[in-house]
């Protein structure tokens, strides 16, 4: 071979490699995952995906549903499974391509919890309250398992509740009840099918508790939820919508007392509102701030609690 043909033969050897260099280092920024775990778990599990290129990514999907997460580094990032979502391939998606997990990560939600409930875990929603809502407000959800002997007894039973929001680093008490709620009978299946309700009936009475002779229990509202297992008994605070003072607000905390009977199950949660009075409906008044894990029968009295101070917790 002349030395014509052989400068030939490098000069092109030359142009195809130096045409390949931005393939090349595409691929090598491309992101990548190595494993994930844990590799099963309820909705609104913590996973931590270890892989190479994370750094940029822009999305992580859990099949098609966006999720919540937190990049760590190029190596490492936290995301938080979304809720109503099946076992899926979860999916990083960066600027350089996209990366499919090793293996599906298996959904594998509470079995206490029924089947037609939304949501199955609790949650803080990423999304913070519109700058122009000024208003909160508690509420919670009891309702019966037709699958537990005797559930047409089961009920849940509240001696207060309580909402207080952290403003510029100190904790304001909006809502304190005792012995009362509101709320009303609403659809179970499907699940808050509609926004017609019954009026929600409410027993009452004095719980005994070992306490001094003159240190008197507070009265307890009775949800008797086994009475109407085909509905969702939604309940809020017995005071009215309280107004959020000025200032940084960091989050609210909701509280209650309660005792939860067998064959019941309770979730508390909260809503930020525009306006102390603005009513629900369309337009966007009500901006839901996330639920508690779903609290279950112990036949002793317990604090159930939600919420969303530091935001979705990685």
């Amino acid at each position: 071979m002349g030395i014509l043909n052989r400068v030939a033969i490098a000069a092109v050897g030359y142009v195809l490699l130096i045409s390949a260099l931005p393939i090349l280092a595409a691929q090598s920024d491309s992101p990548k995952i190595i494993r994930i775990s844990p590799t099963s778990g309820p909705e609104g599990s913590r996973i931590e995906i270890t892989g190479r290129n994370l750094q940029n990514a822009s999305a992580v999907l859990f099949g098609s549903t966006i999720s919540v997460f937190k990049v760590q580094s190029a190596d490492d990032l936290i995301v938080l499974v979304p809720h109503k979502v099946s076992t899926a391939t979860i999916t990083v998606v960066t600027p350089q391509g996209r990366a499919a997990s090793p293996v599906a990560f298996v959904v594998a939600n509470d079995p206490r919890i029924p089947d037609e409930v939304s949501y199955k875990a609790g949650y803080v929603s990423p999304t913070p309250p519109p700058t122009d809502f000024h208003s909160a407000l508690l509420w919670g959800i009891a309702i019966a398992d037709p699958r537990v002997p005797g559930y047409e007894f089961a009920q849940v039973e509240i001696t207060w509740t309580q909402l207080s929001c952290r403003i510029d680093g100190k904790d304001v008490i909006l809502n304190d009840d005792s012995g009362n709620v509101r709320g009303g009978l609403y659809r179970r299946e499907p699940w808050f099918g509609t926004d017609q309700h019954e009026p929600m009936p409410l027993a009452y009475y004095r719980p005994k508790y070992d306490r001094p002779k003159n240190d008197q229990p507070n009265p307890a509202v009775v949800l008797r939820v086994g009475q109407r297992p085909d509905r969702v008994w939604h309940f809020w605070s017995a005071s009215p919508r309280a107004a959020l003072p000025p200032g940084q607000l960091e989050g609210c905390t909701v509280r209650a007392r309660v005792r939860i009977l067998p064959g019941a199950l309770l979730q508390m949660g909260m809503d930020y509102w525009r306006s102390p009075t603005v009513l629900y409906g369309p337009g966007g008044n009500n901006h839901e701030a996330g639920a508690s894990n779903w609290y279950f029968p112990s036949g002793e009295w317990q604090e159930a609690i939600f919420t969303d101070v530091g935001g979705p917790q990685f």
